[in-house]
């Protein structure tokens, strides 16, 4: 269960970067109330997770989940450059996220 409410805590910490781009600074309302809600989700998520799983583990795939929801969100969103150096790049992170799964007790 603890994977699963870590990977739930990494979709919401993707949802809290990309809103926060949306807020302008925390001058949007609905924006911000967004964002704010997702990141107290997103840690708590977290936390559950991190009741059983190692803090180095958890907290690597955790941002690893979040970076990957943010760069790909980023480039649908946003139209930020998808070129062959940054495509690696979310390669090699992926490959990281799903090594700390299959290594971690």
């Amino acid at each position: 269960m603890e994977w699963i409410f870590l990977f739930i805590a990494g979709l919401f910490e993707a949802a809290w970067a990309i809103g926060l781009k949306y807020t302008e600074g925390f001058t949007r309302l609905y924006p911000s109330i967004f964002t704010v809600v997702c990141m107290i989700l997103s840690f708590y998520f977290l936390s559950q997770a991190l009741k059983t799983l190692p803090i180095g583990t958890g907290y690597a795939v955790w941002t690893g989940i979040g970076i990957l929801g943010t760069t790909i969100l980023g480039i649908l969103l946003f139209n930020e450059p998808m070129d062959f150096g940054r495509l690696v790049c979310i390669i090699l992170i992926f490959s990281g996220v799903v090594g700390l799964k299959l290594i971690s007790p």
